[in-house]
């Protein structure tokens, strides 16, 4: 955008909306008077000063944005077209050496801090440069309808949804998302199943949108698809089984009070921004990037709540628990995100335990029917420990590993229990290992987080995906956030 308006002398962009341009406002009537083609140019009001004529009206702010204004009052001077000098707030000093009047603003103080320019704000800024550059540079093709045509139902139409409405992703909207990262809209994050079509950070944007995250959700997001992308997180299996699975995301380290992710009370639930919108923003990338539809190639029998999102953070609230992605190699104070191919949440409850090992046996209980009480060493899962049930474990000394430990321990069991056919049921093991002690889960299989309400002796189980693979193929992945 050229400035047919600006060439040489002095402009001031100022607005009535500022208590140093009112400040200042007999100072810019004064030079008006005195310096023949001084321009003052307002963002919010023509007729501000009072008494100068040809006051420039900025209130589309194009002008503002074409010389990246950022505080008011700011005045420039420019010479054949060309920016030269600046000064922003109010500065007695500058004032006089680009007016050349000694005596200007006399009787102000030296110096005021002026206000923030319109075109800065929030929603404004983006507008702006969706209006002046995003055309030119947002690499998605731009869908183009009718005037009175309705976005959201254009979404729908179009086959971009979970099936719950989105939010329309307009140049704006994806402009300020962007802002939330530091990468490079073309960047390639991956290749994203089933279709393996690339998947820039421009696309992650567009879908973050949709589904309601905010720009500081950007890394999190990120770093999820980068976890899911992993060969041994398998994303095209979760996608493409008739089982229930989705990647479940959990979240560790500072960035979770940074963007107000939910720990405590209703984490697995509905009611927090950021869980409910990183975890549906990564399931709309494999839906619209990857191509992964419902009754196309996601061919699950009947699916679960968690294909919609099932995000949430761990409670690190006890300096004495080691967090989820520390005990999974991420440094202590950085942040990182664990993805799970799971479902759920199912529901435990133990309100009478009172020991560790009570407790343990409890859980075990529960443990060992994920899938079905016969099938075992074929999936992982995650006990999302409430914190009653974590005082009980705390009160004795036991910390992660303890914990971990003595659940893989407590569901071993007789063989003899699970072969298949002795009690008429079809499922099982082979009659030959009716004689061993068997293990319901490998021995890296289980991990435990923290999170939930203060008050309730119930927990939860997120069973994994029943893939009939083995562990060093199908694996949890965690993940250091960079922005």
């Amino acid at each position: 955008m050229s400035d047919p308006l600006i060439r040489d002398g002095l402009v001031v962009f100022a607005k009535r909306a500022c208590e140093t341009c009112l400040l200042v406002e007999n100072e810019m009537r004064r030079v008006s008077r005195e310096l023949p083609g001084f321009r003052i140019i307002s963002q919010d009001d023509p007729q501000f000063p009072s008494d100068v004529a040809d006051v420039v009206d900025d209130r589309s702010l194009d002008l503002s944005w074409l010389h990246r204004i950022e505080i008011m009052p700011t005045l420039i001077r420019f010479k054949a077209g060309e920016e030269v000098e600046r000064v922003e707030g109010w500065d007695r000093a500058g004032w006089q050496r680009m007016t050349g009047i000694t005596d200007i603003g006399g009787g102000l103080p030296p110096q005021r801090p002026g206000c923030g320019s319109m075109s800065t704000q929030p929603g404004i800024y983006e507008k702006l440069e969706a209006r002046h550059s995003g055309k030119t540079w947002l690499a998605a093709r731009k869908v183009e309808f009718g005037e009175h045509t309705d976005p959201v139902e254009v979404c729908y139409e179009r086959g971009w949804t979970d099936g719950l409405p989105v939010t329309p992703p307009t140049d704006e909207r994806i402009i300020a998302m962007l802002k939330g990262t530091m990468r490079k809209p073309d960047d390639i994050v991956g290749r994203m199943p089933p279709n393996l079509a690339d998947c820039t950070v421009e696309k992650v944007a567009i879908n973050a949108v949709m589904a309601g995250c905010k720009p500081e959700y950007m890394p999190v997001l990120l770093a999820a698809i980068e976890a899911a992308l992993e060969p041994v997180f398998t994303l095209h299996g979760v996608l493409a089984t008739t089982y229930f699975s989705a990647p479940i995301i959990i979240v560790n380290g500072p960035i979770v009070k940074l963007i107000g992710m939910n720990s405590g009370i209703n984490a697995l639930g509905q009611g927090n921004r950021a869980n409910a919108t990183i975890g549906r923003a990564l399931n709309l990338i494999v839906r619209n990037v990857g191509g992964g539809r419902p009754g196309e190639v996601d061919r699950s029998t009947l699916g679960a709540p968690s294909k919609f999102t099932l995000c949430f953070a761990e409670d690190e609230s006890d300096p004495a628990w080691q967090p989820l992605a520390q005990a999974r190699g991420i440094a202590p104070g950085k942040s990182a995100v664990t993805l799970f191919q799971g479902h759920g949440p199912e529901a435990f409850v133990d309100q009478k335990s009172r020991t560790p090992e009570a407790l343990t046996k409890s859980f075990a209980m529960s443990l060992v029917k994920i899938g079905h009480p016969k099938l075992v060493q074929s999936a992982r899962a995650v006990l999302v420990l409430s914190p009653e049930h974590y005082g009980i474990y705390r009160e004795a000394g036991w910390d992660r590993v303890r914990i971990e430990r003595a659940l893989y321990e407590e569901t071993i069991r007789p063989g003899a229990e699970l072969v298949a056919g002795a009690d008429g049921v079809g499922e099982g093991i082979p009659a030959s290992r009716a004689g061993e002690q068997v293990p319901k889960f490998h021995e890296d299989a289980l991990m435990v987080v923290r999170a939930g309400g203060a008050a309730g002796l119930f927990s939860a189980i997120l069973p994994g995906w029943l893939a009939g693979r083995s562990r060093t193929e199908l694996q949890p992945v965690t993940k250091e956030i960079n922005e």
